[in-house]
């Protein structure tokens, strides 16, 4: 049962990352566990290694996403600043920063045309 004086605060916050193509998704929580994994076949073609490297880095992206809501949620519920920098749960501004760099990283297919 939850006090009612008290914000309820999920104890793991998710996000989801999509690449370019909308053809691999990943959900992660804000402890860096890829918790939903969904690919479309045609991503075989590319080879096992690049699609772990894909995987990884919207695994990556996804974890900064859902630290980012975290903080908002504690803050929300009342924590100082201070100790969500402590935690190391960035800032909006932060986590667009670093969402720009692992977007910036993304090597995958940058058309849908395919070679004939």
């Amino acid at each position: 049962m939850t006090n009612p004086q008290q914000p309820n605060v999920p104890s793991v916050t998710v996000a989801g990352s999509t690449n370019r193509s909308g053809t691999i998704s990943v959900r992660a929580t804000d402890q860096g566990m890829p918790v939903e994994i969904k690919f479309e076949r045609s991503e075989y073609r590319y080879g096992a290694q690049s699609l772990a490297n894909e995987i990884l880095r919207l695994t990556k992206r996804s974890t900064v996403a859902a630290k980012a809501r975290r903080r908002e949620l504690l803050a929300e519920a009342g924590m100082p600043a201070d100790i969500l920098d402590r935690l190391g749960l960035p800032t909006r501004q932060a986590a667009v920063d670093e969402l720009d760099r692992i977007d910036d990283a993304d090597t995958g297919p940058t058309t849908w045309m395919r070679p004939v």
